[in-house]
């Protein structure tokens, strides 16, 4: 893979700088397991696994709003081929937000059983004391919140921040890959699982690229991209990167050129045209979507959801007549 052309010597693996941590919310909540709340969906379910994963039973996937229940034998013994963990980045006052996310992911086709999906909100420190409270609240229900020693930003740090802590965060159950997106993403769980499935698990480097000069994969676009667990792991140990001030500005550009200069992601993959933003009339979806973003209002939220028809099987009730 072609690097940029003003690349310099290796950033040095060194030891983390400051070490990122769950920060305590009100009533003592950690952010912690990964949980989509059970929606009363046919096919969603609660099982406590606190993951995005295969069902044991005929529903499709498994929801969860709690990880205390046990998980049965069968579940235990069904080893996934590769864990990706989502981290979808957002801000305390876009709940309404977060919760059709969280739709989004509750209410699509069954995850593959080779593949285990965790999804996480990821705030930056929450200041305000109404904002504290919410989030809070989301984290007692849902449990997918994950909180980070920051302050609130979106290029000013937030994806360095957020790369550093998940190996230390997680460091006791590693990931295979590791996606940062947006809120205004929607993310085919199934699709993104098809396509890592046969990638390598190392040095992968993966999402909409963007060509600079001759380069058709300089970086990544930032509505979502996916990195193995070792490319992570060399991103939070790299002390060059806040040495240099290395985190201020376009923060999709600035990850490709951390790569770019440590030589790092080798494995990189495009997934254009699967990828893409939404247009201004909305008639470009595609049926074989793994991400489409720039889906920045309730309107845009709709018309994605009706054409990938989330709503089909819908339940019959006397309580509602809903196409």
């Amino acid at each position: 893979m072609k690097t940029s052309s003003s690349s310099q010597a290796l950033f040095p693996a060194a030891s983390s700088l400051c070490t990122p941590y769950l920060l305590l919310v009100p009533l003592g909540l950690l952010a912690a397991v990964v949980v989509i709340p059970s929606l009363g969906s046919s096919h969603v379910r609660s099982d406590g696994l606190g993951v995005l994963c295969p069902s044991l039973g005929t529903d499709g996937y498994s929801v969860a709003s709690g990880a205390e229940k046990v998980v049965s034998t069968a579940a235990a013994a069904a080893q996934p081929e590769f864990r990706l963990l989502v981290g979808v980045l957002t801000t305390p006052k876009r709940r309404e937000r977060r919760d059709i996310v969280r739709l989004a992911y509750a209410l699509q086709p069954p995850v593959p059983a080779y593949a285990r999906v965790d999804v996480r909100f990821v705030f930056c420190g929450v200041d305000d004391p109404v904002d504290r409270m919410l989030v809070a609240l989301e984290a007692a229900r849902h449990g997918d919140v994950l909180l980070l020693n920051c302050t609130e930003n979106m290029n000013d740090g937030k994806t360095h921040q957020y790369f550093s802590s998940v190996p230390r965060v997680f460091a006791g159950a590693p990931y295979d890959y590791v996606m940062k997106t947006d809120d205004d993403t929607y993310l085919r769980v199934a699709a993104m699982a098809e396509e890592l499935r046969p990638k390598p698990r190392d040095d992968v480097y993966l999402g909409y690229g963007f060509a600079v000069g001759d380069d058709p994969m300089q970086f990544m676009h930032g509505m979502g991209y996916v990195v193995s667990w070792d490319v992570a792991t060399w991103v939070s140990a790299n002390e060059e990167i806040l040495r240099h001030n290395d985190t201020h500005g376009p923060e999709d550009l600035l990850f490709g050129k951390w790569l770019n200069i440590g030589r790092r992601g080798k494995n990189r993959y495009s997934l254009r045209p699967r990828m893409y933003d939404l247009n201004w009339d909305m008639d470009n979806f595609r049926p074989d979507t793994v991400a489409v973003h720039m889906i920045k209002d309730n309107r845009r939220w709709a018309a994605a959801f009706r054409y990938f028809n989330v709503t089909a099987g819908i339940r019959p009730s006397n309580l509602y007549h809903l196409p």
